[in-house]
Parts: structure tokens; sequence; C-alpha cells
């Protein structure tokens, strides 16, 4: 019974994000009560890629004509080698909606370096939701190939974190 609710937890976090699209809300929180004591507190928040792409763009305008080329690969770079980070085998994605930190507490070392190994269970990032801090752990044994968020950044269920090989 544990394992339904989960799948009716999921699926109406789903309904939820297609409300926040349909009716193009930036944020949406509900708390859902259930019969036997037990409640679900849920918040979705939408980041447009618009404010950053703007900000990215801004500064190669500013530029020759021959610099926003560079600029215009430098965000598809990531995408173009391996297609959807969120496909590939070694993707560790985002159990939650929350926000993404690196390391675990401000100015102190990040958890994982590109390039570094690391074994099963070893703690990659912590995704924060509802004040919770969820320490996000290494699937496998292996090495960090990317780093696909930045420390602090929102990221949605299902999102790719990173990719361990």
């Amino acid at each position: 019974m544990a394992n339904r609710s989960h799948d009716d937890d999921v699926a109406f976090i789903k309904a939820l994000a297609e409300v926040l699209s349909d009716n193009d809300l930036s944020e949406l929180q509900v708390k859902r009560d259930y019969a036997d004591d037990g409640s679900l507190n849920v918040r979705v928040s939408r980041v447009t890629a618009a404010a950053p792409m703007a900000v990215q763009m801004a500064a190669p305008a500013l530029q020759p004509a021959a610099a926003p080329a560079p600029a215009i690969e430098a965000p598809s770079a990531p995408a173009s080698d391996g297609g959807d980070p969120a496909a590939l085998p070694g993707a560790v994605i985002s159990p939650m909606v929350g926000t993404a930190y690196l390391s675990p507490e401000p100015g102190t070392p990040t958890f994982v370096k590109v390039g570094e190994t690391v074994s099963e269970g070893q703690t990659l990032c912590i995704v924060e939701a509802m004040k919770t801090m969820n320490q996000i752990p290494a699937p496998r044994a292996g090495t960090v190939k990317r780093i696909l968020v930045e420390d602090g950044a929102p990221v949605e269920f299902g999102a790719p974190l990173m990719v361990v090989e």
C-alpha cells in the first residue's frame, strides 16, 4: 500500500507541474492531508531559462560580431556531446524538486569533483526540499564524468545532477 501511495503522490506532483505550466504560473504550493494522519507538502516552482540566456547573450552583444558564435556554442556543448544527459547510463537524477547544493555548507569544499573516483553510496550532493537536506548518494562506484548543476540551482524531479561512469 505504501508503494501505491508513492505512485499516487508522484502522479499528483506531475499534475501540479502541468497546472503550473498550463496556467503560466511560476510557483504553486499545496498541502495534501491523508486519512491515516499522513500528509504531503508540495511546492512546485518553475525557473525560466530566458533570464540566464539573456545574461549570457548580453555580454557577447557588446563584442564584435565574431564573438557571439563561441557564446552560443558554450551552452549547447554539454547537450551535444551526449544528447540528453538524463538518458546517459551513468546519469544520477534528482529524486525530488528542490535546490541542489554541491558542498555540505557554504564555503566548504564540494562533495565531489569531475574526474574524482567515488564509491557506491558516497554522497555526491544535497537536494534541499521543504527545509530538509536530502543527501544524494552515488548509485554505483565509478568516476564523476560531469556535474550538470550549479551550486544553489533549483532542480526538478528527474533532472540530471551528475554523470558517474
